[in-house]
């Protein structure tokens, strides 16, 4: 069981159906606009918005008190929480770009953005947007209650006004409708992402969520992993609590994606050393039952052969009632023939079932396990802002890019020879460092 972190787009919403007849509705709205298409970003848009203003800030600190506020609201992704964001800061160090928006002079939004430099082009980027499954800005819910597409159109053109030093803004996996809400920066010019999310509303009891899906096939799953595992010396589902098991875990769970990455020919994403401190940074930091950076759970094995053996990791993040799954990942040899991974997921949904938690986001990327276990699929964007002439031929890059990737995943043999290249490249001793050149993904 691997989680591939990327991403797709379509024009719809989400919504709940049956796990296998997973549909979408469009509502209506508008086709992709062509990310190179500024027609519509001119100044004549700019009394739309006239009672907004925007700043941009190269700190986080002097924003820290009103950016833990907007925080709270269950539409903001917590990927943009000031802890995740300070976490990813303090290991990569990259240039900030934090836009401010204000609204008849309150807080209206914060787009925690990062200057990335690529072989060809210069971007603003959300922080951290290579390793995060929803991003959505920071909004307050006047700002998202006046949000049209004529609004957002005149607060794009007034960010493009103050971004400076980069050649476009890149505002990566926006979902359009997100918990039923039509998403403010996903009216901008924007490409549909080549994944999708998916994911399980919780009900209030186990039963009741497994009846959403296929409830006979989930129970006859669990139960041939149970006697397996019991059969091969029993085993416990943990949650890392002490500092030290939480750095044992990460570390096991490290080796164990790098070993499996290297045998399905696939680029290890978590290789960069940056990286792997800032999982552990968040690991670290402060839990609580609702809201935590990444919580690890874990089976591990408790007699016989393979005690104290860990079949099974995976990360998870909560902020309120959305708990994301971060990563996961299974080790090798005779366990992983009893599905360690699939016994941990269910363990997990069924623990959650019972924890207030309204959806359980198993993330973005298109996998036969997140079908069978969800009933909820998210179309995502990615917006471009060009600010420069060379920003122009960068959106158009973007489009281009997003679509044949989409066009590839759907012929699976040219996605496997092209990810063996990729694996092969990204894999090699000379490149360790992990940092993403986002010109060339």
């Amino acid at each position: 069981m691997e989680f591939n972190h990327v991403s797709p787009f379509f024009a719809g919403e989400h919504r709940a159906v049956h796990a296998g007849q997973i549909n979408f509705q469009t509502m209506g709205l508008p086709e992709d606009r062509p990310a190179y298409d500024l027609n519509f970003l001119t100044a004549d848009h700019l009394d739309m918005a006239g009672n907004v203003t925007v700043s941009i800030h190269d700190r986080m600190e002097p924003l820290e008190h009103g950016w833990r506020a907007l925080e709270e609201s269950n539409l903001n992704s917590l990927h943009h929480g000031y802890d995740w964001c300070r976490a990813w800061v303090a290991q990569h160090n990259r240039p900030l770009l934090i836009v401010e928006g204000r609204m008849n002079g309150e807080l209206a939004f914060i787009l925690p953005l990062e200057r990335v430099a690529g072989r060809l082009f210069t971007s603003a980027q959300f922080i951290g947007a290579e390793h995060a499954n929803l991003n959505t800005g920071l909004m307050s819910d006047a700002f998202v209650a006046a949000a049209t597409p004529e609004f957002m159109a005149d607060v794009g053109a007034r960010i493009r006004a103050v971004v400076g030093g980069v050649d476009i803004v890149l505002l990566t996996n926006i979902p359009r409708v997100w918990r039923g809400v039509r998403m403010p920066f996903a009216m901008l010019p924007c490409v549909e992402n080549q994944n999708h999310a998916f994911a399980l509303t919780l009900k209030s009891d186990f039963v009741a969520t497994l009846a959403q899906l296929s409830a006979k096939r989930r129970r006859k799953k669990f139960s041939s992993s149970h006697r397996r595992l019991e059969a091969l010396g029993g085993y416990e589902h943990v949650v890392a609590q002490t500092p030290e098991e939480k750095n044992r875990f990460l570390d096991m769970f490290f080796e164990q994606k790098g070993q499996r990455l290297v045998e399905l020919d696939l680029p290890n994403v978590f290789a960069c050393p940056k990286t792997r401190s800032f999982l552990h940074t968040l690991a670290q930091l402060p839990q609580v039952d609702d809201r935590f950076a990444l919580r690890l759970h874990a089976l591990r094995m408790t007699g016989g052969e393979f005690a104290g053996e860990v079949p099974a990791i995976a990360g998870l993040s909560r902020k309120g009632d959305h708990l994301i799954v971060q990563f996961c990942t299974i080790g090798g040899g005779p366990l992983t023939h009893a599905a360690p991974g699939e016994l941990l997921f269910h363990l997990m949904v069924e623990a959650y079932s019972s924890q207030s938690v309204g959806l359980f986001d198993f993330g973005i990327g298109d996998m036969a396990f997140k079908r069978a276990w969800t009933n909820v699929e998210t179309v995502q964007v990615n917006v471009t802002l060009p600010v420069t002439q060379l920003g122009k031929l960068a959106a158009l890059k973007e489009e281009t890019a997003t679509r044949l990737k989409a066009m590839i995943k759907q012929n699976p043999a040219v996605y496997s020879f092209l990810q063996r290249i990729r694996a092969r490249v990204h894999n090699s001793p000379h490149d360790k460092t992990g940092e993403t050149d986002r010109d060339e993904d």
